[in-house]
């Protein structure tokens, strides 16, 4: 029988049946001794010896009798406690054990404030503490503690902020993961760490990111129930801002996930409506005062407001979970929900909210990279200001970056604080770029919205909101003009073909976007940026064919009196006449347009093309129209097509002395591929009308280094194997090295009279070496054929009568050899003597040779002249007589000759 034993028997008793988990034994006990197992004796002795593995639900009854106080009712139906444990122990051994037992104390260092005076309280924290730490059941914990939630207000409390957040953690929500803190560690963790050891796992999973909402309702809900994360008294007047340290922390956890996970931050907005949506399980309620509950909500909406501004990435989802936020704050705030972005940008509202004016300067530039959640930042002060302030940005970074510009809210935002004017235009042109590229170029409907976008991002609608061009609101774009904008935009619209469109708008409109001149300059420098885009020569395709489109597309603009058309029109005959030949001035890289019209002597191009296309020299004219076309492009002269008229006598200058240096080029190019007959032809054809020094009325006269060169180079030329031969030699020698010595004398000649006075020296050599040979070679050939006719006279009769020679009959070998004499051409400075005498006559000679090319005579002369009854005068006595008389006129120093002679000539 328990009621013989004594008090120390009574506790060993009760420490073993503790012990062997026999609860029902252990509840008889302290039923029948209640004055020896007071209450707090025994919450110790369950709380050092019962295994911590048993169930809550196996000794949960036992507590509430202990709470109720009700051991002794009914004590009489409980069952007989086993005694055989104690029996055969005195009392003082009894006693003795008794003293050495360690119970442990309910109370401990960390207990609740609340709790230190409730021993039921004491024990059930601890009990769980230790069943956590001992057993890892946590799970097993809301069967102890739920039925004592009425007990104490600490202990549901407890329940709510501590148990319910780390059981949900560990068990419910993240399994997988578990946290390794304790019960008991959990709950000593500063704010800081318990928020982000809550929330670790919350979003780190694309598969988690629909429970993010879950979380913050479901764990930090519950944990903020609990008074010592406030930092005041609840009540206590006034309340500051940091009423909540914890409930700050969270807003910390949110924006910080808004700068490194977007998504998780817009969820969390989306999923959670604040402090007062908290998930406690069914342990409690709501505990906040309404004025408390109105501070916490406008700390949260600030954070939703700053973590718009802190998302880093410019794109559409980022900017619609942007846009997502404002519209939750606006239904928190009672305010007008705005559209989404795919609506506003296309109905572009205005912005002219007068109190966002003030906003919108440059010091609060700042407000959105620092101090966010500060009550003095402007930028994120739950108003209607600044919401729709930031619904705007937002709309802007929408429209940028849904034509290929990508842009945060942060960078719209600076844009529109500070007012960079070469950030704008960076950003600007940047957008217009990506339109054409990203965008559909041929739909006119696309390039109108592009065009409505643009200007609205200048001022947000402002200017026709208010109906003044005096507004004070500036857009992302606003420290531009507008015309610079229309500008680009004109560019765009070209750029894609869109000519029908710009010209309706920019040509056709009564508006006038754009002044004359800025239209006319735009659309030449965009049809030269056409041209220097072009890869092909042909005009009838590619960048040219475009840059012809577009002159042609603007009739008004670009009329007759305007002189820049007609030059790029010539740039194009230019290009497209050198589109029909092989052309590489680089080896690996093509020829292309804009090598033309950049290239520092774009006739030199015209010596490569003769160079690189055999046989290309015959087609002289269509030199001549290629170069005549490079000066009318302006590409000789120091301006450019497009830019500024060249003054007509300056231009009839370029044109002669182009006209000289092609013809060089192509006698230079005859020359080189042995076709002396067409090299001659030019040289007596066509330089010796055109060569000379060219004059101007407005500049001293330039000389032509051209055209005696090439004909110096025609007088040089010997024949060869490779040279080829003429088709048509006509009334000429048959003699072809004969021909050809007089052709060369020929082309010295005109060399001789074109050529500047210090260079005659040298053709004079050549002259006098060219001379000899054909004296060299007429006499062989006389020789030759005197050789003949003696041969002919001996054995050309038969019975060889021509060899008898009759009495009294003399030959009259005196007669040829005079003849011959006669004929045989004077030497060059033989003809000094005689040069005075004849000076008047050479240019006139020279112009009748000139003239009757195609009568030449050859040696064959006769009596007399029909006409005059003179003696006529052999074609290489008067080409040397031409010569002659250029020295006498150019170089009389030499001869002895006086500079009068040309003069009376000329007379």
């Amino acid at each position: 029988m328990t009621s013989q034993l004594s008090p120390p028997r009574i506790l060993l008793l009760a420490v073993h049946l503790a012990t062997r988990s026999d609860v029902d034994g252990l509840t008889a006990l302290a039923a029948k001794h209640t004055k020896v197992l007071r209450e707090d004796l025994l919450l110790r002795i369950l709380l050092t010896c019962l295994p911590e593995t048993l169930r809550s639900a196996d000794y949960v009854g036992l507590i509430e009798r202990i709470e109720s106080g009700s051991l002794d009712v009914d004590s009489e139906r409980l069952r007989e406690v086993d005694c055989s444990s104690v029996q055969d122990i005195t009392d003082d051994e009894a006693a003795k054990k008794v003293r050495r037992l360690r119970l442990l104390p309910l109370a401990w260092e960390h207990a609740p404030q609340d709790a230190l005076q409730d021993p039921l309280s004491l024990f059930l924290i601890r009990r769980a503490h230790r069943v956590d730490e001992e057993a890892g059941l946590l799970t097993q914990l809301p069967e102890l503690i739920v039925p004592f939630l009425d007990h104490v207000p600490c202990i549901r409390t407890w329940m709510i902020s501590a148990l319910l957040p780390l059981l949900r953690r560990n068990h419910e929500y993240y399994p997988h993961d578990p946290l390794t803190q304790t019960l008991s560690a959990f709950e000593r963790l500063d704010h800081p760490t318990a928020v982000a050891l809550l929330l670790s796992q919350t979003g780190a999973r694309e598969e988690d990111l629909p429970h993010i909402g879950r979380d913050l309702r479901g764990l930090i809900g519950p944990w903020l129930y609990n008074d010592a994360r406030w930092a005041q008294e609840r009540g206590k007047d006034p309340p500051s801002e940091n009423i909540c340290p914890a409930w700050e922390e969270v807003l910390e956890w949110l924006t910080s996930q808004a700068s490194r996970s977007w998504k998780v931050a817009v969820k969390a907005f989306d999923q959670w409506d604040g402090p007062a949506d908290i998930d406690l399980g069914g342990y409690g309620s709501m505990w906040l005062d309404d004025e408390q509950q109105g501070l916490l909500e406008q700390r949260y909406a600030r954070a939703a407001l700053a973590s718009a501004y802190l998302i880093p990435e410019a794109s559409i989802d980022a900017l619609s979970g942007v846009n997502s936020i404002i519209t939750k704050i606006m239904a928190l705030m009672d305010q007008d929900p705005c559209p989404t972005l795919q609506v506003a940008s296309s109905l572009l509202p205005p912005f002219a909210d007068v109190e966002s004016e003030h906003i919108l300067s440059t010091k609060n530039a700042t407000y959105m990279r620092n101090d966010l959640l500060n009550e003095s930042n402007p930028l994120t002060t739950p108003k209607k200001s600044s919401t729709q302030l930031l619904h705007v940005l937002t709309l802007s970074a929408f429209i940028l970056t849904k034509a290929g510009a990508p842009c945060s809210v942060r960078r719209a935002g600076e844009l529109a604080f500070l007012q960079d004017e070469r950030e704008q235009i960076a950003e600007a042109v940047r957008f217009i770029h990506s339109l054409s590229n990203n965008g559909p170029k041929n739909d006119d409907k696309y390039w109108i919205s592009a065009r409505n976008e643009l200007l609205w991002l200048r001022d947000w609608g402002a200017e026709e909101a208010s109906g003044s061009s005096h507004f004070r609101i500036r857009g992302v774009f606003g420290q531009l003009r507008r015309d610079f904008l229309e500008t680009e935009c004109l560019k765009a619209f070209i750029s894609n073909t869109r000519y029908s469109l710009a010209r309706s708008i920019y040509e056709d409109s009564p508006e006038c976007p754009l002044s004359d001149q800025i239209l006319r300059d735009t659309i030449i420098a965009a049809s030269m940026n056409a041209y220097d885009n072009a890869s092909n020569l042909h005009r009838g395709r590619g960048g040219l064919l475009k840059c012809n489109d577009i002159l042609q597309a603007f009739p008004k603009t670009l009329g007759e009196k305007h002189p820049e058309p007609r030059r790029i029109e010539a740039l194009l005959r230019a290009s497209h006449a050198l589109s029909e030949y092989r052309l590489v001035l680089k080896k690996g890289e093509p020829f292309t347009p804009v090598v033309l019209r950049v290239h520092t002597d774009p006739v030199s191009i015209v010596g490569k093309v003769l160079e690189q296309n055999p046989k290309s020299y015959t087609r002289v004219q269509d030199f001549l129209e290629i170069g005549s076309n490079m000066v009318d492009a302006g590409l000789l002269a120091s301006d450019q097509p497009g830019k500024s008229s060249t003054a007509s006598n300056e231009t009839s200058v370029q044109h002669d002395i182009v006209k000289r240096r092609i013809m060089a080029m192509c006698v230079d190019a005859a020359l080189t591929e042995d076709d002396f007959e067409t090299a001659y032809s030019y040289v007596v054809n066509r330089l010796a009308s055109i060569a000379g020094p060219v004059t101007s009325t407005t500049a001293p006269a330039v000389a032509d280094d051209y055209s005696w060169k090439a004909a110096l180079q025609a007088g040089k030329y010997r024949r060869t194997a490779r040279t080829i031969r003429p088709t048509h030699i006509g009334t000429a020698s048959g003699n072809l090295d004969i021909r050809h010595l007089e052709q060369r004398i020929e082309c010295l000649s005109t060399a001789l009279r074109i050529a500047p006075p210090t260079t005659l020296q040298e053709i004079l050599n050549v002259f006098r070496k060219c001379e000899e040979e054909l004296n060299a070679a007429v006499k062989a050939e006389e020789a030759q054929e005197s050789a003949w006719d003696d041969q002919g006279d001996i054995q050309a009769m038969p019975g060889a009568f021509s060899s008898i020679v009759p009495a009294g009959v003399v030959r009259n070998t005196g007669a040829r050899s005079s003849r011959q004499a006669e004929e045989a051409p004077m030497s060059l400075f033989d003809l000094s003597k005689a040069s005075m005498a004849r000076a008047q006559r050479n240019f006139s000679a020279l112009a009748s040779l000139q003239r009757s090319e195609h009568a030449r005579s050859d040696d064959v002369y006769s009596e007399t002249d029909e006409a005059s009854g003179q003696p006529r005068t052999r074609k290489r006595d008067q080409l040397r007589e031409a010569a002659v008389g250029t020295l006498a006129s150019g170089v009389g120093w030499l001869i002895g000759a006086q500079p009068a002679a040309r003069t009376a000539d000329k007379e």
